[in-house]
């Protein structure tokens, strides 16, 4: 299994349970280590035979900045689905930051893993 990953995705959205979150655009960060198997592509050196982590990226900037969420939960779930479903991958570990929600703590968030290890 070779991994594929994108460290500190940075995306301003509507994120939380006040009513000030509802409100005010807050910055999420994003790390995502995505199962794939790289060998055809160094063989061929083709984008077409890899996984597009700038596809992934400009994906979920949309998506996440058009989000209105409550929790980093389901936030975290849904960008799950997305790149699992979306760009063939079988397997994803997800680390999703909401820097500034916990006075005196620089960072909090959620850390998820889907799918199998095994690449598609």
């Amino acid at each position: 299994m070779d991994i594929i990953f994108i460290s500190e995705l940075r995306i301003e959205t509507i994120i939380g349970i006040y009513d000030w979150e509802r409100v005010t655009k807050q910055t999420v960060s994003l790390d995502l280590e995505m199962a794939t198997d790289i060998r055809k592509a160094a063989a061929t050196d083709r984008i077409e035979d890899t996984l597009n982590y700038k596809a992934v990226a400009k994906r979920l900037l949309e998506f996440v900045g058009a989000s209105d969420f409550q929790l980093v939960e389901t936030l975290a779930e849904k960008i799950a689905a997305i790149v699992l479903e979306e760009f063939n991958v079988a397997w994803l570990r997800l680390r999703l930051h909401k820097p500034g929600a916990v006075r005196g703590s620089r960072d909090v968030g959620v850390v998820i893993e889907r799918g199998t290890r095994e690449p598609v």
